[in-house]
């Protein structure tokens, strides 16, 4: 698989990821094993994870799985704090305390004397000059290597970014990670001009628009998809509007014109267009995974693509400059 570079800094990462937010909870530890076998496989390098994940689950399984399979060395994880699962109930902590709690287990989890990649999950009410504090304190003793942000905005993203600038010394945002498919196109009206002026990475998380750009929702919700489970129809349910049936039947009839899969087109928009790293993939199957994985080798068309654009929300200005 191609590797991309991080925005402006020295960190390099195969043009897909592997998302975990499944894992410990719908993605069983031998599922989990396949996975990440076969992505390793086809020369996949970066693992995005977060402390929030199945309550700690998905780390432990991702650490306990870097360990057997010896390639420490040659992965990338990216996991995240600050955003936790407390008694049931959501939190956001962005306070200097919680993130260093955060990552202190996530290392135990993880097995790892480092994190590549450290994101701060969410915007939260905490000073945005102590959360980075943070990331400049786990830095500077040798558990973080890079820095990123997960869920901010445009604004927010251009803050944490500028603010890591004002002084010689601090960690600079290496990279953003937030939703971006042709059914979630938000990102393109600040948070991606966002990090092309401030020379970062951008990660896209959900780039199948939460599974319904695979076409399985067209004519009904299939028994063992998401949006049939109590825990996650709230996710997928947003995008089973009208708007969104057009925009998955076009993608089906260009997929029927390229001999591809619905979720190969999707994929491949995603994956090629302006100012992308590495959209993260959230298969739950080696058979989820393994079309995904059979891409490399494809680019769509500049016309389906623009016309993907088109019927999507209209054209990708940074594809025609």
């Amino acid at each position: 698989m191609e590797t991309r570079q991080v925005g402006c800094s020295g960190l390099r990462v195969s043009r897909l990821g592997l998302g975990t937010m499944t894992w410990g909870r719908d993605t069983p530890a031998e599922n989990a094993h396949a996975l990440l076998e076969m992505f390793c496989e086809a020369g996949g390098t970066l693992i995005d994870t977060a402390a929030a994940y199945g309550a700690g689950d998905a780390e432990r399984i991702v650490g306990k799985l870097v360990r057997e399979l010896g390639n420490r060395d040659e992965v990338v994880i990216a996991t995240k704090a600050g955003f936790v699962i407390r008694d049931g109930k959501r939190i956001v902590d962005t306070s200097r305390r919680a993130l260093l709690r955060d990552l202190d287990g996530s290392l135990r989890r993880l097995q790892s004397d480092y994190i590549d990649l450290w994101q701060i999950h969410a915007w939260g009410k905490a000073p945005v000059e102590e959360s980075l504090d943070a990331i400049d304190y786990a830095v500077s003793t040798g558990r973080v290597r890079y820095a990123g942000v997960s869920n901010f905005v445009g604004w927010q993203t251009a803050q944490a970014a500028t603010w890591q600038r004002a002084f010689p010394g601090r960690t600079p945002v290496t990279s953003a990670q937030v939703e971006y498919s042709l059914l979630a196109r938000r990102a393109e009206v600040e948070v991606l001009p966002a990090v092309r002026a401030f020379g970062m990475g951008f990660f896209p998380w959900s780039p199948l628009g939460r599974g319904v750009l695979t076409g399985q929702y067209r004519n009904a919700t299939p028994r063992g998809s998401r949006a049939a489970t109590d825990h996650f129809a709230w996710f997928v349910e947003p995008y089973l509007e009208p708007r969104s049936r057009g925009v998955v039947e076009a993608v089906v009839r260009a997929a029927e014109g390229l001999d591809l899969l619905p979720l190969q087109v999707a994929l491949l928009w995603v994956r090629d267009a302006p100012g992308i790293t590495a959209p993260l993939l959230g298969a739950r199957t080696a058979g989820q995974l393994a079309p995904t994985l059979a891409i490399e080798e494809q680019t769509l068309p500049r016309e389906i693509a623009s016309a993907l654009d088109d019927v999507s929300g209209g054209p990708n200005a940074a594809r025609l400059s």
